[in-house]
């Protein structure tokens, strides 16, 4: 086992018995948030928890009563790991075997109800974000995604507020040129997957094209681990011809992924794909197929993305590596 699934397995195993010590209470009401900041910047799942670790180290040496906002803290902190991380990620990209895509999270239903959220973690959108600048990123996300105040962002990027008004202005329309035109009711989403779903499964290509834009695009992301092609499949045609093998072999089972309806596809029992797709005017000009299997660890468990605080539960779990529960109540 590696030493990223041990790290999540122990956290997984570390449930809460008692009062926590003012300094991990707080990380706990918080993880959630700093996951999805952490995800969104880097669209890995496995790193984004890795920076919560990182962050949990530093938090955990913290004088807690010199800090005036410990989401603010909290938030600079993973911001700061996001960051290096992203920069380290992006070397690795440039060798990645095909085309990239996002991890993908079984989400709950309520996150389809916050549509900002939603939104901001969709494949189509993540993608989009993949084309700004670290910085960019980062400052769009906290920015446009969890709302902080220019000032917190400067500290979290180390500029000045006035640099990160400008950044956020460019990397606003940055975004605004790429992403989809506008937000699909959940409802029409749920429709245009059923449609696509049973096109497939029934073999009915002719119904397949119907609900597919002439200029579909299907990428395949199986990072040199399975087969997958290697470059974007374009048209509607030749997007149909490639999904027309999922109807003899394949069985389509609906999900909420990242946020939106989604498909997993297995073969023989065993997930083999995660699809999902993007709606412009009623029609999928997207799709978005992860196989490589690095990236489908998360399946079996939804994950928990939130743009706000909650008051830690007697379920919570601790960060990895708390060597104490009362190790910094003197801090409090």
């Amino acid at each position: 086992m590696s030493q990223r699934s041990e790290r999540s397995t122990d956290t997984a195993r570390l449930a809460r018995n008692g009062p926590l010590d003012p300094a991990t209470e707080a990380f706990v009401a918080h993880r959630n948030l700093l996951f999805t900041v952490a995800y969104e910047m880097l669209g890995s799942a496995a790193d984004a928890e890795d920076v919560l670790q990182e962050t949990w180290l530093r938090w955990a040496g913290v004088d807690l009563g010199a800090v005036r906002d410990r989401r603010a803290f909290l938030v600079r902190i993973t911001t700061r790991e996001a960051l290096i991380r992203l920069r380290t990620l992006r070397r690795r990209k440039e060798s990645y075997v095909g085309p990239w895509l996002p991890e993908p999270l079984l989400t709950a239903p309520d996150v389809a109800e916050d549509v900002e959220l939603a939104d901001s973690v969709s494949t189509a959108m993540m993608l989009v974000l993949e084309t700004l600048t670290p910085t960019e990123r980062a400052v769009f996300v906290l920015r446009e995604v969890f709302e902080l105040g220019y000032g917190e962002i400067a500290d979290a990027v180390d500029k000045t507020p006035a640099a990160v008004r400008q950044i956020a202005h460019r990397a606003r329309a940055h975004v605004a040129a790429r992403r989809p035109r506008e937000a699909v009711p959940p409802a029409e989403a749920r429709d245009a997957l059923d449609a696509f779903r049973q096109a497939v499964e029934t073999g009915d290509m002719r119904r397949l094209l119907d609900i597919l834009a002439p200029d579909v695009v299907l990428l395949t992301d199986g990072g040199g681990v399975v087969r997958a092609a290697l470059a974007p499949v374009v048209g509607a045609g030749r997007v149909t011809h490639v999904l027309a093998w999922l109807a003899a072999t394949a069985s389509l089972r609906p999900a909420q992924v990242n946020g939106h309806p989604a498909l997993i596809i297995r073969l023989a029992g065993e997930a083999d794909s995660v699809l999902t797709m993007r709606i412009d005017n009623g029609l999928i000009t997207g799709l978005y197929a992860v196989r490589n299997p690095e990236k489908l660890s998360r399946l079996d468990r939804e994950t928990a993305v939130s743009r706000s605080v909650r008051t830690p539960g007697p379920k919570d779990t601790l960060p990895y590596g708390t060597p104490d529960r009362t190790a910094h109540s003197s801090n409090g």
